[in-house]
């Protein structure tokens, strides 16, 4: 045991709890106050405060971190199990668990490595939601009109876009410029993306045909904007045909997956957008040859074909002379036929005449004519019948309707009480100063109550007769 009546031990200051704690939290945070700590992460979990609480470890030692809700909203990297990253910030001591902790304020990923491990992960759980299907893709538009880009509005890439473009068949061109790298790019390139699929067709604005998303060359970490989710599900999400052209022709990011057709390059970009107007004029001059040279080969075998119809046909000399004699020979019976014919048409009308009983005849059609008349008389009755009797319903149902209309009521001295919500049917459902409206037999005025509604005065009670009980009323 020791002695506790030495000077050492007498001399000792002492302290409390809380007075010890707050001097090892000052010791660590003036000596720790700005650090760079390299680990990976461990059991990552978002708070409903916004807070995210994490570990850092590596293979001898652990740290608890915590990232304050401002600072997790501007992260460029998102906390994930196994992430291995270089945090950022302060060290300080939590009290309550006798612990030390650091407050991340950035955050990145820790080496090459580490991002195409999470370039991997999120290609795996995209294409796991069918993002990179290519049953989604779209062709790309052979002849557009317009085409869209969506790149920086400095630099090479657009210039080199733009002067393909005109070189191989100049259409218009409209450029969305946003930023292709650092904090907020992928959230302007996906922007950029649906504002152009958000432009009406025939609108000030023209709609464009094909997208190009574009950017030069440049490290894993300068080309991350097009890896992230937000940008994918964009281009995936486009309606209108997307090439991307993102980097050289070695590198590739997620958005290749995404977009209809990927360019290994951006100039590559713009020749599969639109294709040489020289060429095409080249091939038409060529299918036009063809078609000529095609032409002018049916008509040859045409006109060959003709020749040989021509020599199987007989002499024209001997076909004039074999018909002038078919000619003579129809004239010498037709010299007769009339006569002949005549003479058989009247003996036929002869016998036709003998067996008609002509007065049978006429008298037949006059009793017909009159059957005719008199069915044309009754059916004329019938119809005048019907008409009246129409006529006479009709007449009887407006006279009953008349009977029961309001207006009828109204021209006895009545009179129908409007509000703004229709007819009043109660003197109680009337606030004072409440704009009515009445309508009298012969038109409308507009009034005002000016007054509560007063109560119907009772009726009088009968007085009771003097007589006796069983005397009874002349009433």
């Amino acid at each position: 045991m020791p002695d506790v009546s030495s000077p050492t031990a007498s001399n000792s200051p002492s302290f409390t709890v809380s007075e010890l704690s707050a001097a090892l939290k000052r010791t660590v945070e003036d000596n720790f106050g700005y650090v760079r700590v390299r680990g990976e992460i461990s059991q990552p979990k978002v708070a409903t405060s916004g807070h995210c609480y994490l570990r850092l470890k590596d293979e001898d030692a652990v740290i608890d971190g915590i990232i304050w809700r401002g600072a997790m909203a501007k992260m460029s990297v998102r906390p994930e199990e196994g992430m291995e990253v270089i945090a950022t910030g302060k060290l300080t001591t939590y009290p309550g668990r006798s612990s030390y902790q650091i407050i991340i304020e950035a955050m990145e990923l820790a080496g090459q490595g580490a991002l195409l491990k999470l370039l991997e992960d999120r290609r795996k759980k995209l294409a796991a939601e069918g993002l990179f299907d290519e049953a989604r893709k779209k062709p790309i538009p052979f002849l557009p009109g317009v085409i869209g880009v969506v790149t920086s509005p400095t630099g090479a890439v657009i210039r080199d876009i733009i002067h393909r473009i005109k070189d191989r068949c100049a259409c218009h061109v409209l450029i969305w410029p946003v930023r292709v790298q650092g904090e907020g790019a992928a959230e302007e390139i996906a922007a950029a993306i649906a504002g152009f699929n958000a432009l009406a067709e025939g609108g000030a604005i023209p709609r464009p045909d094909t997208i190009i998303v574009a950017r030069g060359g440049g490290s894993l970490e300068d080309l991350w904007a097009f890896n992230e989710e937000v940008v994918v599900r964009a281009a995936a999400a486009s309606l209108i045909p997307l090439i991307s052209a993102v980097g050289h022709e070695t590198d590739t990011t997620l958005i290749d997956f995404a977009s209809d057709k990927r360019a290994p390059t951006p100039t590559a970009a713009a020749e599969m957008a639109v294709p040489v107007r020289l060429e095409l004029l080249a091939n038409v001059q060529q299918r036009y040859g063809r078609l000529s040279q095609a032409m002018s080969r049916l008509l040859e075998e045409s006109r060959i074909h003709l020749q040989g119809l021509v020599r199987g046909i007989p002499r024209l000399d001997m076909i004039v002379e074999e018909k002038a004699q078919g000619l003579d020979a129809l004239t010498q019976r037709l010299a007769v036929a009339p006569t002949r014919l005549f003479e058989t048409k009247r003996d036929a009308v002869v016998a036709l005449g003998a067996r008609l009983n002509l007065d049978r005849i006429k008298a037949d059609v006059s009793r017909h004519i009159a059957d005719v008349s008199k069915l044309g008389e009754r059916a004329l009755n019938a119809v005048n019948r019907a008409h009246a009797d129409a006529k006479r319903h009709w007449e009887q149902f407006g006279a009953r309707l008349e009977s029961v209309s309001f207006k009828k009521v109204l021209e006895r001295g009545y009179a129908v009480v409007r509000d703004s919500g229709g007819v009043v049917t109660a003197a109680a459902a009337v606030a004072s100063g409440a704009e009515l409206q009445v309508e009298f037999a012969d038109g409308k005025i507009d009034v005002q109550a000016t007054g509560a509604a007063v109560k119907p005065r009772p009726l009088p009670k009968k007085r009771e007769t003097s007589g006796g009980g069983n005397q009874g009323t002349l009433l």
